[in-house]
């Protein structure tokens, strides 16, 4: 048997992490059994579906390199097929005409709680025989089995088994001719050969209902599997206040693909102690087995330590693609300076995330307008003086512009003046790069430039005789 997964999201906002981590789900499942995985937009609801969501989740499908065989299907342009299926199941008998009014509806609901029942449809339409008008408004209800029970084995849940009495002739074709969720997606999963069902356990519900409509229509039933939900860094459901972002706000926030992947997949699933896990590595190792029934906590330090790793541990050719983008948000030119390459290997072991070393990283390639206060107050200091312009004459002798004679003139300076190398390597630091934390000084003057490290020298000793003049 060919395995068939899917993910189906409706289009009423953004992709956010609990669906990727469905798609990613089904999309591993299909890849670690050489199966094809679809992609299809359930856009029923024509007022809460946009074609900005549709952007939205394919830009964070396609960010995070889940591919899809086929597809985008989409549910609007599949009309005429829902409603000739549902024409043939008026004709067999496994559906009929619901003319009900709102007001029967609403009085019938509110006699069943007031006996403390579930509401329920009583089938009042398919028992009244009674003449109605070809044009006469109404539904069509799936005539759903009394007797027995609704049992599937959840592949993660183990089994489920739900009484057919608990269940009621649900609406399947509204006043207004269209077809609903629950039955276009029984239409879509058996039209697309479906094998498998991965999605969120707020589906289970829908999952008995529509096992009924596929018998009733004499087609395969597929497995299905219902991933728990995710809770926020508080222990409440996960919403925006606590995590709940949307996958290229993850994105804008300068994580890594690579870093989202890896914690999605962790959250809720699990292979021995392995918290570092490779796309390849997840293909081959992904289970449905091996996913939890309980909720998954979401850790923001965790996935900005996988990020930090992904930063250091993936090519820095890779990573500077990434970084160019943020470097781009931030509106700043990175042609007079280091290779992006080198900011990545520099600044990596620094930074969590891609913004941080975008914004980190600005004094490589432009101008500062001021020295931090706290490091200027601290380094650009009188005393400081003699150990810049030392400095600075043996930087400037320098003809073969390496870390290594960079270093070296540093080292020299201080063993000229015989003091330590925070003496002369603190001040030299904010004066090339304006603030008190930057990577190894060696290292960061050799990026910042030769003339553009003089330069900013010049400056921090004019900075110190102009404080001198002043006290």
């Amino acid at each position: 048997m060919k395995i068939k997964t899917r993910f189906a999201p409706s289009p009423t906002g953004d992709l956010h992490v609990g669906g990727a981590r469905t798609a990613l789900y089904s999309w591993l499942f299909s890849r670690h059994l050489g199966g094809e995985f679809i992609l299809r937009i359930e856009d029923t609801d024509l007022e809460r579906s946009t074609q900005k969501a549709i952007d939205a989740i394919m830009d964070g499908m396609n960010w995070l390199g889940i591919d899809w065989d086929e597809g985008p299907y989409f549910q609007t342009k599949r009309f005429d097929r829902y409603n000739a299926v549902i024409d043939e199941m008026l004709t067999a008998g496994t559906a009929y005409k619901c003319y009900c009014s709102k007001e029967r509806l609403e009085a019938l609901r509110e006699e069943q709680m007031a006996r403390g029942e579930k509401a329920r449809y009583d089938g009042h339409c398919l028992h009244e025989q009674c003449n109605h008008a070809d044009n006469e408004p109404h539904v069509v209800r799936f005539l759903n089995p009394q007797e027995g029970s609704v049992i599937f084995d959840d592949k993660i849940r183990g089994p489920i088994e739900i009484s057919n009495q608990e269940l009621d002739d649900l609406i399947i074709r509204r006043t207004d001719g269209a077809p609903t969720y629950n039955f276009c997606v029984v239409v879509d999963d058996w039209d697309m050969e479906i094998t498998h069902v991965i999605r969120g356990e707020d589906h289970i519900n829908n999952t008995p209902r529509q096992i009924n409509i596929l018998k009733a229509l004499g087609a395969p039933i597929p497995e299905y599997a219902h991933v728990s939900m995710i809770l926020g860094d508080d222990g409440q459901k996960l919403s925006k206040r606590n995590g709940a972002a949307s996958v290229m706000q993850y994105r804008d926030a300068g994580y890594l693909p690579e870093a989202l992947l890896n914690y999605l997949v962790r959250l809720g699933w699990s292979h021995g102690d392995q918290e570092i896990f490779s796309v390849d590595d997840m293909k081959q190792l992904f289970t449905l087995d091996a996913v939890s029934k309980s909720a998954s906590a979401f850790n923001t330090e965790k996935l900005q330590w996988l990020n930090h790793h992904y930063i250091n541990h993936l090519p820095p050719e890779y990573v500077a693609v990434h970084l160019s983008w943020h470097i781009h948000e931030q509106g700043f030119n990175t042609q007079n300076g280091p290779q992006l390459v080198e900011i990545v290997q520099l600044l990596g072991e620094r930074c969590k995330t891609l913004k941080e070393m975008a914004e980190s990283c600005r004094y490589f390639y432009e101008e500062f307008d001021e020295f931090d206060a706290d490091a200027a107050k601290k380094h650009l200091r009188p005393v400081a003086k003699e150990a810049l312009d030392l400095a600075r004459a043996k930087l400037s002798a320098i003809s073969d512009w390496s870390v290594e004679n960079v270093h070296h003139a540093i080292e020299s300076t201080a063993a000229e003046l015989d003091v330590g190398m925070g003496k002369v390597g603190m001040p030299l630091r904010v004066a090339v790069t304006g603030c008190g934390q930057s990577p190894g000084v060696d290292a960061t003057v050799h990026a910042v430039g030769k003339s553009r490290s003089l330069a900013r020298i010049d400056r921090a000793l004019a900075f110190i005789s102009e404080r001198e003049s002043q006290q």
